[in-house]
């Protein structure tokens, strides 16, 4: 009983927010600290992550918290929740409330979900433009969390009973803040005379989709006779092999989601659909019009310059821009360059922090494969500001893309008209990590890396006669573990 007595005082020291603060309405009887809590957090669940996981974390914050700092996304929007606490946080400022100054100050969220639920929340804490935004903590709901890992917490589903919880809630209390690119995206293409270029999702689009949607007439970006989209990610944009596998996973999960309720399960369906589609033997079975270097012109622009071409290897299927050094489930597609591509390419580590994009190249799936192997990576192709691709007519009348796990299936133009779509820096959010996580601060010492051989390059392998060596020199390909975030319609 007096264990139970002290864990409840230090969770109240700590991470406690009086209900007054969180709901406008509440009596000013209401339980009031005699401090400011060390570490005032707000909690956003994904209730349906993780199978049973999800509902099960939220019972039990719920029961150390009060349980009005913890909300179910399926019951109400985060950009609802934090309006409503920052305008009373606002109020009882301007009344001279210091206690509620020092909470805001102080404060931190955590997000448990998928991939997708995290940039929900990155995305309207970047839309409302807080003035002193809190920083974000991840737990990994999902099948790939590669939020989550990069950031040190982990890419398996956590436990959800009271020891695990508070044990999350010393990291997040200890937790050091990081800045973190975030990147806009925009797609055009001229209204068809017949049929639709618009994104085609797997049946319906969940609510963190946060890849595209149409932009209003009154829009600054909209044009007359065009269809434009606009959206935002942080950890990547693909597209190709990859996304076309993530795409047919997604469908399934829709039709049928009561399979898909376990990490494992998820992980193995994952694996069985990309055998399915053919790309491990994609020589055999895919048409070379479905190469990246068919279907698409691509064009970058460093910090400061002009748009440059980007030329891109005949046998590449698979291309993706990564934000963070974590991609399927873990795995680190970049690599570190040794000293001679850093001086002769002019190629950096993967910082989260610099306003580059990395942009790598994969031909098939068993190239993949490199990345299981020690200081592997992907066909380096560049690092960038800003990346165009075109799309003009050509053999394939459509190709798959996919943004932080999120995928669809991309009508091409049918006549001589383009489909562009344009990738730009658009600004940072505050994140939170273990003082071990992967992520890398360009700003920080701790984070420059040291010069290293290169065991498993694959940059050179770019000619038309690697077209032959189906296999490659590598053991198997790790295929995406996808984002969970189902149902969060």
């Amino acid at each position: 009983m007096a264990d139970s007595e002290s864990i409840n005082n230090n969770i109240h020291r700590d991470f406690y927010i009086p209900t007054y603060i969180l709901a406008p309405s509440a009596s000013s009887n209401s339980l009031r600290l005699p401090e400011v809590p060390t570490c005032p957090v707000l909690v956003f669940i994904n209730s349906k992550s993780g199978g049973q996981l999800g509902g099960d974390l939220l019972r039990t914050y719920r029961h150390l918290l009060n349980k009005y700092q913890v909300f179910d996304l399926g019951e109400e929007a985060p950009d609802s929740v934090l309006r409503r606490l920052y305008l009373n946080i606002g109020t009882l400022k301007s009344n001279g409330d210091q206690f509620a100054a020092e909470i805001e100050e102080r404060m931190r969220i955590i997000v448990a979900g998928g991939d997708g639920t995290a940039g929900w929340l990155l995305g309207v804490v970047s839309d409302l433009k807080l003035s002193q935004p809190p920083p974000i903590a991840t737990v990994p709901l999902g099948t790939g969390n590669n939020l989550p890992f990069a950031f040190g917490w982990g890419k398996k589903n956590p436990g959800t009973d009271l020891n695990s919880v508070i044990s999350f809630l010393k990291q997040v209390m200890n937790a050091k803040e990081m800045k973190m690119d975030s990147w806009h995206i925009l797609m055009r293409m001229r209204a068809p005379k017949k049929g639709s270029c618009d994104p085609v999702a797997p049946l319906e689009l969940p609510h963190s989709l946060h890849a595209f949607h149409r932009v209003s007439p009154s829009d600054e970006l909209n044009m007359e006779g065009f269809h434009t989209f606009r959206g935002g990610f942080w950890n990547y944009f693909s597209m190709g092999m990859d996304a076309q596998v993530s795409y047919a996973f997604h469908s399934e999960r829709k039709m049928n989601p009561d399979k898909f309720k376990n990490q494992l399960v998820n992980q193995s369906s994952y694996l069985k659909l990309g055998c399915t589609q053919g790309w491990f033997f994609a020589p055999f079975v895919h048409r070379s019009s479905r190469n990246i270097a068919q279907l698409t012109k691509v064009k970058i622009m460093k910090k400061q310059g002009e748009w440059q071409d980007l030329p891109i290897p005949p046998s590449v299927r698979s291309i993706v821009c990564l934000n963070l050094p974590s991609f399927s489930g873990g795995l680190n597609p970049w690599g570190t360059p040794n000293s001679n591509k850093r001086r002769y390419r002019d190629l950096t580590p993967p910082f989260v922090d610099d306003g580059l994009l990395e942009v790598v190249g994969f031909r098939d799936a068993w190239h993949g494969l490199v990345l299981l192997a020690p200081k592997g990576h992907g066909t380096r192709l560049a690092q960038a500001n800003r990346i165009r691709f075109e799309f003009h007519k050509g053999a394939a009348d459509h190709t798959f893309m996919r943004i932080d796990g999120e995928p669809w299936k991309q009508p091409l133009p049918e006549n001589d008209d383009t489909v562009v779509v344009e990738i730009s820096h658009l600004g940072q959010v505050k994140m939170l990590a273990t003082h071990d996580c992967r992520a890398k601060s360009i700003h920080d010492p701790s984070s420059q890396f040291a010069d290293e051989v290169d065991e498993v390059d694959s940059d050179d392998e770019v000619s038309i006669d690697e077209e032959r060596r189906k296999f490659g020199a590598a053991a198997t390909f790790k295929f995406p573990d996808e984002v969970d975030v189902s149902s969060l319609s």
